[in-house]
């Protein structure tokens, strides 16, 4: 301990740099809730040393502050405080602790869960803290070399702990070594339906009635048309758009849901790209929305959308209401809560929807 406090810079600095963490903590894991692609894993890399880097700010905070934080010395201030300390502490173990390989049942939820829950409390008690205390520091200690080193060495030894818990990993083949990039561990791959059951906040709606069912194409098109159960299920093939089923398409996709799971199948069903052909996107069309029959719905780029599947079976098994029956996007790079369940409209837009992102978090509350 003689030596410790000739590494740690000056408490401006510290509390400053913490702020700064949080924030990119909270902008790397909201992008990683949204990236799927390889392309994308620098996201997680810089996430991980984030936090990694953010245990050695809050012992540092910790340290300098324990004193207040006896009992006899609380107060309102003091003890939001001592419970931001209590909240980050926790994000930032549950995250280490998904990493070498831990888990946690809660119910519909599990670790993966709880520690990004944590995460977005963070940012709220940040807030009231940063009204009761906070000053900037000073030009000088900003641009002093001394500090500029220190933290040199914090993120650089945060990349050298990030890349020796992989190492570990592999070494004594925990449950982390079998990580996707994402952090997510395979489950049920190429095993039909036997794949886990996870539905986004409220989605939960009762089976959908085949018979009854139907697919409508729409918006921004030259030819709008629908699609009944027996176009899509029928033992006829036939045109996309004729009351005969249309011939049948395969995609090989990887399924990767920010609960902390993937699961590779092939999937059958209709593609996107022959709905778009028969229906004509008009001139100035750029998205495609995919809807629920929860409301829940989510847009891709038209390009994108011609891509993707919408598929009624998993591994030549019809999908179960669980996994979205009778029809549920396939979209291959994109992170499951985007692969829309029990799909009814497919509309082609100018624009994407502005309160699409809303609609995600209240779809299904009225259901």
């Amino acid at each position: 301990m003689g030596r410790l406090p000739e590494l740690e810079p000056p408490p401006r600095v510290v509390d400053a740099s913490l702020l700064a963490a949080v924030v990119l903590l909270l902008a790397t894991g909201a992008v990683s809730l949204v990236s799927g692609r390889p392309a994308g894993a620098w996201v997680f890399d810089v996430h991980a040393v984030a936090g990694l880097a953010t245990v050695v700010l809050l012992a540092w905070k910790l340290r300098r502050v324990r004193h207040r934080l006896r009992p006899g010395a609380l107060d309102p201030t003091r003890l939001v405080s001592g419970l931001l300390g209590v909240v980050a502490t926790a994000a930032l173990a549950t995250g280490v602790w998904w990493v070498v390989g831990g888990s946690l049942d809660l119910g519909p939820w599990g670790l993966l869960n709880l520690h990004i829950g944590l995460g977005l409390l963070v940012p709220l008690l940040l807030v009231v803290h940063l009204r009761q205390r906070f000053a900037l520091p000073t030009r000088r200690s900003v641009t002093d070399r001394r500090n500029a080193l220190r933290y040199a060495a914090l993120v650089g030894s945060g990349a050298v702990v990030w890349r020796a818990q992989e190492t570990a990993n592999d070494l004594f083949d925990t449950a982390g070594a079998e990580r996707r990039f994402t952090g997510s561990r395979e489950e049920g791959s190429d095993e039909g339906n036997r794949f886990p059951v996870t539905s986004w906040v409220a989605d939960d709606p009762d089976p959908v009635d085949r018979d009854a069912w139907s697919l409508t194409v729409d918006g921004r098109v030259e030819e709008s048309f629908s699609l009944g159960a027996d176009a899509v299920f029928g033992e006829e093939s036939g045109p996309v758009g004729d009351e005969t089923r249309p011939t049948g398409d395969e995609e090989r996709a990887l399924l990767d849901c920010t609960s902390g799971w993937y699961s590779e199948h092939d999937w059958q069903g209709v593609r996107v790209g022959d709905l778009l052909d028969t229906a004509g996107p008009e001139s100035g069309a750029r998205w495609v929305q995919f809807r629920s029959v929860t409301g829940y719905r989510w847009s891709l780029p038209l390009d994108e959308a011609g891509d993707a599947l919408l598929a009624t079976h998993v591994d030549g098994d019809p999908l179960t209401h669980g996994h979205g029956a009778p029809m549920r996007l396939v979209a291959p790079g994109r992170r499951g809560f985007q692969w829309v369940k029990w799909v009814e409209s497919v509309r082609v837009t100018r624009r994407r929807e502005v309160g699409e992102a809303l609609a995600v978090f209240v779809s299904g509350v009225d259901g």
